[in-house]
């Protein structure tokens, strides 16, 4: 076929860290095996690689794919992707739907190009699609139990599963048998499988630091604020180079990596979700698993002091205070509660009550509201970007800087035409128009 008569089209392209089977070359070799034999020809290319298929917020390439289909910037006339696991692998099946009929809706139909279907939208395609949509969510499920198994027995024999190593360590590269290879700089990853990373002490002057936080906290009995106002007065940077904070210097001295004790699933972040602390009585600990920072002695006694600095106050006296401090605010923060004098910290509240969310809905305080924009504030933002834009879209309204998320509009009204037709937004015409142009295209 000659190649005035082949048919422009687009290739999406994914890869995490799977199997070799999805890496780029494998994908646009397929892609390109495919185009061949259906008389297409591919003119753009946009990737992903190594990023999760969970979500929509990191990939860059399925938003600019999507911002262009929406807007009528297409210069083909089908989107080609090697299957529906590389579209995405989104815990809600709903999610991969809608966004692949934004782009059928706009003229630009999807073609899986491994899969045994045809993407048609006869029933048995729909059934077939469906069923791999929901698999291909549910294999992100198993792989992540899978993962946190075997990161739970790695952590039990005292080697670091990713994260930051905090003030006062760094991480060191081990081989399998356990010989030093070298220091990992922030951010660095182990490129070999069997390598293991553990923890090592710091420069001298971080451990010295570390020390002295817990001499002033156990000694001295300064107050959580007092030293982080002195740390800060000293120009001593924090991880990350961070000025010190209530909740900084609290966590510091109440991890057990500074007497040698490597720990791990303190927190879970399963599937994309936000982090959400986990019970200490679910932690992997490792006593001795490396060199230890401060003795055991002075490391229980700062756990004494913190204890009793809250133990002796009933739930309802804590809660009292904090019903006096949102009469004193109006308002209720993690960091209001921090800089607050002579109250608990906000991670006190958290492990009383079960998060500081719970502690606030017991005084009748909704902590979500809190700077939470109003439903005007909302659409008004909406009016801006279609000012600006001439249009709304999904990809339009999540580009950075994201005031107002799709997800939170949604949430607010019910769905994202309810608020179109808030602001007098007629989406289905400008579709319709973006169809039309489309159509004239290929004519």
């Amino acid at each position: 076929m000659t190649a005035n008569l082949l048919i422009p089209v687009a290739q999406y392209l994914r890869m995490s860290t799977e199997h070799q089977q999805y890496s780029p070359d494998n994908q646009s070799m397929a892609i390109r095996r495919y185009a061949e034999g259906h008389g297409f020809v591919v003119v753009r290319t946009y990737s992903d690689p190594a990023k999760s298929g969970l979500s929509l917020k990191n990939r860059r390439g399925l938003r600019d794919l999507l911002q262009d289909v929406a807007g009528g910037n297409t210069d083909y006339e089908a989107i080609l992707v090697y299957d529906v696991s590389r579209w995405g692998r989104f815990q809600d099946t709903d999610e991969a739907a809608h966004y692949e009929f934004l782009c059928k809706s706009a003229g630009v139909p999807i073609h899986y190009c491994a899969e045994t279907f045809v993407n048609d939208g006869s029933l048995p395609s729909s059934i077939m699609k469906a069923l791999k949509r929901a698999m291909a969510g549910e294999y992100s499920r198993e792989l992540g139990v899978k993962v946190i198994a075997g990161q739970r027995r790695l952590a039990a024999l005292g080697f670091k599963q990713g994260g930051i190593p905090g003030y006062g360590f760094r991480r060191l590269l081990i081989s399998g048998n356990g010989t030093p290879k070298q220091a990992m700089a922030d951010g660095e990853l182990k490129s070999i499988a069997t390598d293991r990373v553990i923890l090592v002490p710091g420069p001298t002057f971080e451990i010295e630091e570390v020390q002295q936080i817990f001499r002033k906290y156990t000694v001295d009995r300064l107050s959580l604020k007092a030293i982080a106002r002195d740390l800060n007065r000293r120009g001593v940077p924090s991880v990350k180079n961070r000025s010190w904070t209530h909740s900084v210097v609290a966590t510091l001295l109440s991890h057990p990596k500074y007497v040698g004790c490597n720990v791990f699933n303190r927190t879970t972040m399963r599937l994309g979700t936000a982090p959400v602390p986990v019970p200490s009585s679910d932690w992997v600990v490792c006593p001795d698993a490396h060199r230890q920072i401060v003795d055991a002695k002075t490391f229980a006694l700062a756990q004494e002091i913190r204890a009793g600095q809250t133990l002796h106050k009933t739930n309802e006296q804590l809660l009292q205070e904090l019903r006096s401090l949102l009469v004193a605010k109006g308002k209720l923060s993690v960091k209001i509660i921090d800089e607050s004098v002579g109250l608990p910290s906000a991670r006190t509240f958290s492990f009383r009550f079960g998060g500081l969310r719970h502690a606030c809905d017991f005084i009748g305080y909704d902590l979500r509201k809190s700077g939470r924009k109003s439903d005007e504030e909302m659409l008004q933002h909406l009016r801006s970007l279609l000012a600006s834009h001439g249009r709304l879209s999904i990809p339009i309204i999540d580009a950075p800087p994201r005031l107002v998320s799709s997800y939170k509009l949604r949430r607010r009204f019910g769905t994202l035409g309810r608020a179109y037709e808030l602001i007098g937004y007629d989406w289905k015409k400008d579709l319709s128009k973006s169809h039309g142009a489309n159509m004239q295209r290929q004519r």
